[in-house]
């Protein structure tokens, strides 16, 4: 699809009156508050819109749509930056970070969430009421995009993804046109948001809420020599694991950073993770398990409230470059560990000097348990029967470096060969990798459903900052 620049001569009237319309709100590269504006929390993801909106509110976002469909103009979205996905260079970079409309209803257990809010903002206002949104690992992200490609969380094998809590949303489609999804009205567009993106300029969303205000939670370390072993133990625990457990088994090599606490700066474990969302006592239970089995170096499972959710994951709040990759596995046999294991913890256990590892950490997280038993055509998020997924992050510091371990990420993948299902998890994954693997992340069904509702919401394929999913 051929696009119109907004830097077209022909163009320079009508784009000073779209301003006008949007005092304040409207940001070129030559403004002060442009860079700050486009700036992605993945520093790869060097953006450079030709112009930025900050949209406070649905009015602002119904404008800058419609002033780009009349313009034949390609649009992006943007609200934490967390996800990066494609070019938007050259693009309206609409930014729904100031849309913070929070509404918590105790009594329905439901929230109304804008497009700009984080998950902790929920989490905090949701505790209150002895109750929690289904987040992710970090609630720094955005809910609404986070949602968008699935959202597997510390709660999902007992609740299911977040796509499943969601009751309606809030959309400005490619023409402009504020439209409401819910299983009643425009169903079509309710059931491809729900795992899918790209069909419009989410505006908000109204989610359920759980009853859960307590959990027992952490992380047990053990030494990088113990990979080997901790993977086949965390086998067996995972095979017949309640569905009130969630958790994954983690290679993680720390870098000697001032940030990092001094027992883990500069060296290498492997971890077994995890999230209880039962009665404490099952939770210490089920990690005798481990305990009795060998002294773990850290263990820092515990009771805890569940507004200290960030404490699993331990993510990064501040902005830094990152290389994501991931797909899902058909198994976690011994082969499958060997490579994860080969390609992520440094040999003997000692990080390289002069320089960081290749990949900082890799993950393996059981699902199943509620999200499989949802029915395959529900939701546009379609991998339900599977059962681990692997995803791998890694920092390059400089260009030489993201070439580098670019390699290195597909010498793992192929050695982990047939072990690997041919599926992803859109929201393990980013950049062009994210974009060529879209029909990946979905049944063939699905894949061909969104492209039929693309072709009806955007014709023209102007949204290109999300998903890669092609109108017919």
């Amino acid at each position: 699809m051929e696009y119109r620049s907004i830097q077209d001569p022909t163009l320079y009237s009508k784009s000073t009156t779209f301003v006008s319309q949007l005092p304040g709100k409207v940001f070129f590269p030559s403004d002060r508050s442009y860079d700050a504006l486009r700036q992605s929390w993945n520093l790869l993801n060097d953006k450079h819109p030709a112009i930025i909106v900050l949209a406070e509110n649905q009015l602002d976002v119904i404008k800058a749509v419609s002033y780009a469909h009349q313009q034949n103009l390609p649009i992006a979205v943007q609200a934490t930056g967390h996800r990066g996905a494609g070019s938007v260079d050259g693009a309206i970079l609409i930014n729904t970070s100031r849309m913070k409309e929070l509404r918590i209803d105790p009594q329905a257990q439901t929230a109304w969430i804008g497009a700009g809010v984080k998950w902790g903002e929920v989490l905090q206002q949701a505790q209150q009421h002895g109750l929690a949104p289904l987040l992710g690992s970090t609630s720094d992200v955005g809910a609404v995009g986070y949602t968008l490609g699935g959202g597997m969380g510390w709660l999902a094998r007992k609740y299911g993804m977040c796509v499943d809590s969601v009751l309606r949303m809030d959309v400005v489609t490619l023409d402009g046109t504020l439209r409401h999804a819910s299983p009643e009205e425009n169903s079509d567009l309710f059931w491809a948001l729900r795992g899918g993106d790209g069909f419009g300029v989410v505006t908000g969303m109204e989610i359920c809420l759980y009853p859960v205000s307590q959990v027992y939670a952490g992380n047990l370390f053990y030494p990088s020599q113990m990979a080997k072993d901790v993977f086949r133990r965390f086998r067996q625990w995972a095979s017949d694991a309640p569905d009130e457990l969630t958790c994954s088994v983690v290679l993680i090599n720390y870098p000697p950073l001032p940030q990092v606490p001094p027992m883990l700066s500069g060296k290498s474990f492997v971890q077994v993770r995890g999230c209880y969302a039962g009665a404490i006592e099952d939770g210490e239970k089920l990690l005798e398990y481990w305990r009795t089995w060998q002294t773990p170096a850290i263990d820092d499972f515990k009771a805890r409230p569940f507004n200290e959710a960030d404490a699993i994951s331990m993510d990064p709040v501040e902005p830094m470059p990152a290389l994501l990759s991931g797909e899902w596995l058909s198994d976690l046999s011994e082969e499958t560990a060997e490579a994860l294991i080969r390609f992520t913890l440094p040999p003997g256990g000692l990080l390289p000097q002069g320089g960081p590892p290749a990949i900082l950490s890799t993950e393996v997280r059981l699902a199943g348990g509620a999200i499989s038993r949802i029915g395959p055509d529900t939701t546009a998020y379609s991998n339900r029967s599977e059962k681990f997924i692997w995803y791998s992050v890694a920092v390059p510091l400089n260009p030489q470096m993201g070439a580098q371990i670019e390699q290195h990420l597909q010498e793992l993948r192929a050695a982990l060969g047939a072990h690997l299902t041919g599926k992803v998890y859109m929201n393990f994954l980013e950049g062009d990798e994210l974009r060529r693997r879209t029909p990946d992340g979905y049944s063939e069904k699905a894949f061909q459903r969104l492209r039929q509702i693309k072709t009806k919401y955007d014709p023209d394929y102007r949204l290109i900052s999300s998903f890669d999913i092609q109108p017919m």
